[in-house]
């Protein structure tokens, strides 16, 4: 019987669809890191100062995410994603492009939370079936902040 669990005493099965989509998240959040960081870059406009330093807040979350998602799926017992090409083959969000107005990188923020929260939320559930706290807990903080986020960004577009 033991050998139908991993290391840390999860199911082997329920353990690798969960790191499956894992990567999936991963890279969506790849994506997501990598546009927060072009806005931070490129970003002009009466509210430079503010969105700046906001995108830089954004992607230096993300990138903390992104290490722990990758993390987790090791501590499951498989690999993570580990190149672009298999991020961008999966992700939902795509990669935008010369975006430099602050209310369009916002609205790209927040259509990426569109994607990710989802995403979240369905490992959540899986992590909840499957009795891995480990990955329920991480996917709880991130639901918790990121709807805090959506919130504020919304705000800032008047929505």
């Amino acid at each position: 019987m033991t050998d139908k669990l991993n290391q840390i005493g999860l199911d082997n099965r329920a353990s690798k669809e969960l790191s499956d989509k894992l990567n999936e998240l991963l890279a969506n959040y790849q994506i997501f890191y990598m546009n927060a960081r072009g806005f931070h870059w490129n970003i002009k406009g009466e509210k430079f100062f503010e969105l700046h330093v906001k995108f830089e807040d954004l992607y230096n979350d993300s990138l903390e995410k992104i290490d722990e998602i990758a993390e987790r799926i090791l501590t499951l017992g498989f690999t993570p994603l580990h190149n672009y090409e298999d991020y961008s083959g999966i992700s939902k969000i795509k990669a935008s492009k010369n975006v430099s107005g602050g209310k369009d990188a916002v609205q790209a923020i927040l259509d990426g939370y569109k994607v990710l929260l989802p995403l979240e939320r369905e490992l959540l559930e899986m992590a909840g079936e499957s009795n891995d706290e480990g990955t329920g807990a991480l996917m709880s903080d991130y639901i918790r902040e990121q709807e805090k986020l959506v919130w504020m960004y919304s705000a800032f577009l008047n929505k």
